[in-house]
């Protein structure tokens, strides 16, 4: 037991730089593949990039340009849900108990955790602080939550079938989320533009189909 909480500890420490996130990314992919990890322990251990880590992790499954139909619906309502708590103010995700215990397989974990710091690393060399006035202090976490709201929800429009509809808001989060490890304002925008493109692809084809019909959308589509 007491080896076990040591275990825990060691992950809680807020993660401050893009040096120990990656580190910290690393052991949890570990941890992984020698016992079983929880969404609840990840979200727990990743310290002071809760919010932005936590919704990279859940937007990965979506970085797919075949539609995940009814997944994509609950695991665009769950970002948006995360990204509420950010917009008022809670220091750290709060999950569902039910949400926390789940647990992935080791292979699943490592795929996610692999990517997700592959990304990081992606970022780092493409972005460097810059207008952290759009990032820093309660109005850029308030301005970040309001996106990954706006692309949690176009994410979860049950367009089933309509490719990249699933791709688009969950590039736009992970984006979103890096400009605040990154201290990037720029990076932020470039999330803003993303997400305005996913509304604007997915209520056009919303609009399509109620003036052509969806057999008019395969068609264009195939």
């Amino acid at each position: 037991m007491c080896c076990a909480a040591a275990t825990v500890r060691q992950y809680d420490a807020a993660v401050t730089s893009r040096a120990e996130l990656l580190d910290t990314l690393n052991r949890f992919a570990e941890r992984a593949a020698s016992q079983p990890l929880t969404l609840g322990e990840v979200a727990d251990g990743l310290g002071g990039s809760s919010f932005s880590l936590l919704c990279i992790i859940l937007s990965l499954p979506f970085l797919t340009p075949v539609s995940l139909g009814p997944l994509a619906t609950v695991g665009g309502l769950t970002l948006a849900a995360i990204a509420w708590q950010l917009v008022r103010g809670d220091l750290a995700p709060s999950l569902p108990q039910r949400v926390r215990a789940i647990e992935m397989s080791p292979r699943i974990w490592q795929a996610l955790l692999a990517t997700c710091a592959r990304i990081v690393a992606w970022c780092g060399r493409i972005s460097r602080p810059r207008y952290r006035r759009w990032v820093d202090g309660v109005s850029g976490a308030r301005l970040r939550g309001f996106l990954i709201i706006a692309a949690g929800l176009l994410m979860a429009v049950p367009l089933f079938g309509l490719p990249f509809n699933n791709a688009l808001p969950a590039l736009a989060i992970i984006i979103t989320c890096m400009a605040e490890l990154e201290d990037d304002g720029l990076l932020l925008w470039a999330g803003v533009a993303l997400t305005a493109v996913s509304a604007v692809y997915i209520l056009g084809v919303l609009v399509a189909v109620m003036f052509f019909g969806t057999e008019a959308i395969r068609q264009f589509f195939a």
